[in-house]
């Protein structure tokens, strides 16, 4: 134990120590049905870390795993750091893992980082992280709108995206599938279902049916415009600069906003709430300037 813990000490004293690496490449799954058999390779790999290549989230990316990866481009973003974006189908596999989606993960230096929580914890080792301002309580209040976030517009989405037939047989295997071969495209699909339908056993939502997700969502996004209204002034969740709820509130909001599915009832609830869509739109010009929150085609 004592051996365990010297360890993670030295961990985090190399982390404090070395800068932030000019190449920190961020992974996420792409689409690349032209080249299929790098995939039955899945350990031998060979990367330019200093290359930026687009994303080809449409194809294949699901809907968990993109708003994931949205929150933490934001967040890098927000942090006004350097890196890339490297795309592969078999992101998820090469994932150290994580709670949720395993995606993003990111490889700066000699470290490698999957999902939200421990990116940002990586960034705010550095003395980097945006949210430096705040004091102890504030940290903490944000946290729990965090972890309130993270919990339920996963869970919703997971469900969406496994539990409900339509969107699963016309959207998620479809994409998941994509660039693996039959059979190997039905073990993917069959497996990916298996382990999103164990998940949200665990936490206790697959039992609920839609209404119950929907009433879920719906509170969640009435307690963060709640929050967004306590600052009408500002805009951002607690005051004119951004914080680590400011990139995954709007990963989730926006992914929902603007993925299509063949059941739209997340987008409808998020539409609802007037101030959550400002907010995802002045993130989106802000940081990213794609200008694609076209609300008419959710209904």
């Amino acid at each position: 134990m004592a051996s365990q813990y010297l360890n993670q000490l030295h961990t985090a004293d190399k982390l404090s120590a070395e800068p932030w690496p000019e190449d920190a490449t961020l992974y996420q799954v792409s689409s690349t049905p032209e080249n299929h058999s790098f995939i039955r390779y899945p350990t031998i790999f060979f990367f330019n870390f200093k290359k930026l290549l687009k994303p080809y989230e449409a194809e294949q990316i699901l809907l968990p795993e993109n708003a994931s990866c949205l929150a933490v481009k934001a967040y890098l973003k927000m942090c006004n750091l350097p890196f890339g974006i490297r795309s592969c189908a078999n992101a998820e596999h090469m994932s150290p893992g994580g709670r949720m989606t395993k995606l993003p993960f990111i490889r700066a230096g000699a470290f490698i980082f999957a999902e939200f929580e421990p990116i940002v914890n990586f960034v705010e080792q550095k003395d980097l992280a945006i949210g430096s301002w705040q004091d102890e309580d504030e940290k903490a209040d944000m946290r729990t709108y965090v972890s309130l976030v993270e919990n339920i517009f996963t869970m919703a989405e997971l469900y969406i995206s496994f539990r409900n037939d339509r969107v699963y047989k016309e959207v998620t295997a479809p994409r998941n599938g994509v660039v693996f071969p039959w059979p190997l495209n039905h073990m993917q699909n069959y497996g990916k279902r298996r382990n999103a339908l164990r998940l949200l056993k665990v936490y206790q939502w697959d039992d609920l049916d839609i209404d119950d997700v929907i009433d879920k969502v719906a509170k969640c996004c009435d307690t963060l415009e709640y929050k967004l209204k306590e600052s009408p002034e500002t805009p951002f969740f607690f005051g004119d600069h951004p914080c680590e709820l400011d990139a995954i509130a709007f990963g989730h909001l926006f992914s929902i906003l603007t993925t299509t599915l063949p059941n739209m009832a997340l987008a409808q609830t998020v539409q609802k709430f007037k101030h959550l869509v400002e907010f995802c739109r002045f993130v989106d010009e802000k940081y990213f300037l794609t200008r694609c929150l076209n609300l008419s085609r959710i209904y």
